[in-house]
């Protein structure tokens, strides 16, 4: 009842405010700082501990940052945690995001208003399951870049970047009468290879120089030596994470090793865990979170729960591991709050090992939103890819003897098409091969338009295909997520090294940086404008279909108080590809390969004035044929599938 809820938001948030906050909006007397002789915090004097959770707003949408931020602090949390993602603001350089779902100052304002702490971590690296660990793809364009070092062409742009972002957060640390306590430099340092001490050290110069000589600064490393070695700095108070099967005395025991005295700190509690396409849906029991967490309060710890809700992957902002392995859409991480802000029994019971130290808010907890399956939904073919390169690619290709990377053509997420001709006849099948596994991530291959098949980064390195002399071969190429851990961040996508035809280089290409977004926000379009390439046959093998575009829509009657309401889409019968709702890019979809199934669907994309509009991509394979043309469907469900058995295949 959205009706209901949102009155009783209001309250609770009157009743909030209307708890004495030790003169919260005095700045003149406001001190967050570190007690050495007491190990602990003192806030405006006091002793302090932090019991934290972490929320990550560029995860979930604007119109549920309050609702979320509620059911923390209805828990029991008396701060949050946060990372700034650099590229979420800066996508092009000099290009600022800071406005609507952008807006992270209205997020950490929104946190003090409901009388809630902030932890902030700004990077500029944040790792956080993130495409490229939050560090923008065009740093990519020096391509002899080391980052996170202190290469000069990495430093120049992170001074940049904190030139913008910590003059705004300034006003809002606790000393200026905001809510951030403690700031953290960089993050897990110690677990990259360059273990550069100058590049720490400029960081922490200028993080001082933007926010004053007074602000606590922070770093955080896993719980060994070795770790710690390369990410610790003197100056930058040291902390430790660690999830719960850890052993918490001997963690604590690193920590102090680098930190002899002060406050002791879990700067990442894990709750959860990641996932990965084509692995097992990750879970942590409830039991075992609920006994780590009372050990780490018993000891007077301060913690902060990571995640406290994951929320989504939108577009195409997940991140991958090495070997190559890209995370799903879903972040739900198992988290005491779901990806749709559900209240889990996690939720409950880490709720009530916080009541037995600290004093949690009194009233009522927000109730998990209620969710509406408005059932299935027939979609029909529009175009394939190839059809439509000249809407998806208005300017047209940029030719080149060999292929250029998605960076060379500043495509930084999403597909470019690579396009070129067979130079010999190939009426047997003939081998298209990556010898350099120079396919990042996926390519979709085609001659003629005639599927043939798939390569990608790790397994299918070489591809049989057919065709005649001549004939059209295309590569439609997906980045599927920059690598966002460890030593291989610097993740170039496309073609990076050349294919061979028969062990021959193929050469002369017409590459297509594709503008998905802009044309799936223009549909309308589509029909007037079809002077497009067309299929020479509209064959195809039985595995695979040409990548192509199928578009349906739903009505939601706009009489019912209640509706819109957060719903999920599931794809029965496709198999892997991208999905817009009006225009909104929600992300990834890969039944075939699992744990994910069903994607969130917020309802705050949804209307009822007009057809809400769905449009996807399939790439491989759709379930319905062209011959007779006959309608596809997705079907939106009320319950979220993202733990399915994995049926991996390469």
């Amino acid at each position: 009842l959205p009706g209901f809820s949102e009155s009783l938001l209001l309250d609770v948030i009157l009743l909030l405010r209307s708890q004495p906050q030790g003169g919260r909006d005095n700045a003149s007397q406001k001190t967050f700082e570190i007690d050495y002789n007491h190990n602990c915090f003192r806030k405006d004097g006091q002793p302090f501990r932090y019991i934290s959770g972490s929320i990550h707003y560029f995860r979930v949408p604007r119109f549920y940052w309050k609702d979320r931020l509620l059911k923390m602090k209805m828990a029991g949390l008396n701060a949050i945690q946060i990372y700034v993602p650099w590229n979420f603001h800066e996508p092009q350089p000099g290009q600022y995001q800071f406005s609507e779902e952008h807006d992270v100052e209205h997020f950490i304002q929104l946190a003090h208003e409901l009388g809630l702490l902030v932890i902030l971590r700004p990077g500029p690296y944040i790792c956080a399951e993130w495409e490229m660990g939050g560090l923008p793809a065009w740093l990519l364009e020096k391509e002899n870049i080391v980052l996170r070092s202190s290469d000069p062409d990495y430093l120049a742009a992170v001074d940049t970047w904190l030139g913008v972002i910590l003059p705004k957060m300034k006003p809002l640390l606790y000393q200026n009468g905001g809510p951030i306590i403690t700031v953290q430099v960089e993050n897990e340092y110690g677990s990259y290879f360059s273990c550069d001490y100058d590049y720490l050290r400029f960081l922490q110069k200028r993080f001082h120089y933007h926010l004053g000589n007074d602000v606590v600064l922070f770093t955080t490393d896993g719980e060994m030596e070795k770790l710690m070695q390369c990410g610790a700095l003197q100056g930058l108070y040291a902390t430790v994470d660690f999830g719960p099967g850890a052993n918490i005395t001997k963690a604590f025991l690193i920590q102090r090793k680098y930190e002899p005295k002060g406050p002791l700190i879990n700067s990442e509690f894990y709750t959860g865990w990641l996932d990965h396409w084509g692995q097992p849906h990750s879970t942590v029991k409830t039991e075992v979170v609920a006994s780590s967490l009372q050990d780490i309060l018993a000891r007077g710890a301060n913690v902060n729960l990571y995640m406290f809700i994951g929320g989504t992957n939108f577009g195409y902002w997940n991140g991958a591991n090495m070997p190559y392995q890209p995370q799903p859409t879903s972040y739900d991480y198992d988290a005491p709050l779901s990806e749709a802000g559900d209240l889990t029994e996690k939720y409950f019971a880490v709720r009530d090992v916080i009541r037995k130290f600290e004093k949690v808010p009194e009233g009522p907890i927000p109730p998990s939103t209620p969710k509406f399956a408005y059932g299935k939904v027939a979609l029909k073919k529009l175009k394939t890819v190839e059809e439509a390169l000249n809407i998806l690619c208005p300017a047209g290709p940029v030719k080149s003897l060999y292929p250029l990377t998605f960076i060379q053509v500043k495509q930084y997420f999403g597909f470019v098409l690579y396009r070129t001709t067979l130079p010999e006849d190939c009426s047997e099948p003939t081998p298209l091969s990556s010898p350099h596994r120079g396919v990042h991530d996926r390519a979709y291959v085609s001659v003629d338009g005639v599927p043939q098949g798939v390569l990608d980064r790790n397994y299918v390195t070489t591809l049989n295909i057919t065709g005649k002399a001549g004939a059209t071969l295309d590569l439609l190429v997906e980045n599927m997520g920059r690598v966002n851990y460890g030593y291989y961040i610097n993740d170039y996508k496309g073609l990076i090294s050349n294919l061979t035809l028969n062990s021959s280089i193929l050469t002369d290409w017409m590459i297509f940086p594709l503008d998905i977004e802009n044309a799936v926000y223009h549909l309308g379009g589509w029909h007037d404008n079809d002077r497009s390439y067309r299929s020479k046959a509209c064959a195809h093998s039985s595995n695979y279909t040409l990548p192509a575009f199928y578009v349906g829509n739903f009505s939601i009657p706009s009489g019912i108080p209640d509706l819109p309401q957060d719903t999920f889409i599931q794809f029965p019968g496709w198999t892997k590809g991208q999905v817009w709702i009006n225009g909104f890019n929600l992300g990834r979809y890969w039944p075939a390969r699992g744990p994910q199934v069903t994607l969130f669907v917020p309802r705050h994309i949804l209307v009822t004035s007009a057809p809400n509009t769905i449009a996807v991509l399939e790439l491989e394979r759709a379930p319905c044929s062209d011959d007779p043309p006959e309608p596809c469907t997705v079907e939106f469900v009320d319950k979220p599938v993202i733990s399915a058995t994995v049926t991996y295949s390469h």
